[in-house]
């Protein structure tokens, strides 16, 4: 009998995915803290991992684990090093939730730049002379930086042109020119100051860590916007604050943070310039359902040695003997 553990639920149907797996054995742990998960992993042979932090020295009380299925696309929670030391396959769940990202996104760039958060507070409290004092701005004509051009930044794209955005995007790791009319910058610092808005799409590691620091925040122009659907960490969050309450920037649109849950004590919340939301952007029905198969179906292709290459972070643990 094959083990996995569920760390927090998902979807009903990708469990029913398991179910069917007459050779197979499940458990959920619901809301876990690292003591939770450490008294299943003796028996684990795969777990599914969604936000909950999975730190190297968890490995040490999997002995059996084969593979680790994250229910997303960023893997920050995870210990790859540890794992490919080990041999075990980290696997993501490809373009499943990219769609629900990019509208997330869209959202977030909308709302800023009309400064609906700040209009939606006065409504509510009878102000409706906010009208002549909060003006927005037009997203037509303006160019759109897409730092990261991968399932979720073409996704971005695609609607972006349609508000008749100017795009370009910034992504190292590109294999080809994108197609036109999206444009490719030669390089972060040259594009910045041509970006009116801006918004990543890269994971969180070493390399873009800060990626957005104050000195890039300074190289945008008067009136940018920022836009964050990706990871915590990427923004420095004091950089942008203080570029949104001296007015440099127009507005900015967070969904991650560097300290999650937002602590009540962060002065982001009093910025009514600034549009939050709380690490949401791939949490839509479609997309829930999406990954949770996707996750299960890693989890078991781990188990029976059929992984796609493609949905695995560390491949080169596939080709050891």
């Amino acid at each position: 009998m094959k083990n996995i553990l569920v760390v927090q639920p998902i979807h009903p149907r990708a469990l029913a995915l398991l179910d069917a797996r007459a050779d197979v054995a499940y458990r959920v742990v619901g809301e876990p803290g690292e003591d939770a998960i450490r008294l299943h992993l003796a028996e684990a042979d795969a777990i599914t991992l969604r936000d909950t932090p999975f730190p190297a020295r968890l490995l040490e009380a999997a002995p059996r684990l084969k593979v680790v299925s994250r229910h997303g696309v960023g893997f920050d929670n995870v210990p790859v090093e540890a794992c490919t030391a080990r041999g075990i396959p980290v696997t993501v769940v490809g373009p499943v939730n990219a769609v629900a990202v990019a509208e997330q996104t869209m959202l977030l760039m909308l709302a800023a730049a009309r400064g609906a958060v700040a209009l939606d507070a006065a409504t509510r409290e009878g102000d409706f002379a906010a009208r002549r004092r909060i003006t927005g701005i037009e997203l037509r004509g303006r160019t759109l930086l897409l730092v990261g051009y991968g399932r979720i930044g073409r996704e971005v794209a695609t609607r972006a042109l349609a508000f008749g955005l100017r795009v370009q995007v910034f992504d190292p790791h590109l294999d080809a020119a994108p197609s036109a009319p999206i444009e490719q910058a030669p390089s972060l610092a040259e594009a910045l100051p041509q970006a009116d808005i801006v918004s990543l799409h890269v994971p969180l590691g070493p390399e873009t860590r800060g990626l957005l620091g104050a000195r890039e925040i300074a190289a945008l122009p008067q009136g940018a916007i920022v836009v964050n659907a990706s990871r915590g960490g990427l923004v420095d969050e004091d950089a942008l604050l203080a570029a949104i309450r001296s007015g440099h920037l127009h507005g900015a649109g967070l969904d991650t943070f560097a300290t999650e849950p937002l602590p009540a004590s962060s002065p982001l919340l009093a910025e009514r310039r600034i549009v939050l939301s709380p690490h949401s952007a791939a949490l839509t029905e479609e997309a829930l359902l999406g990954m949770g198969l996707a996750t299960v179906r890693n989890a078991l292709a781990g188990l029976d040695g059929t992984l796609d290459p493609a949905l695995v972070v560390n491949p080169e643990v596939l080709v050891r003997t």
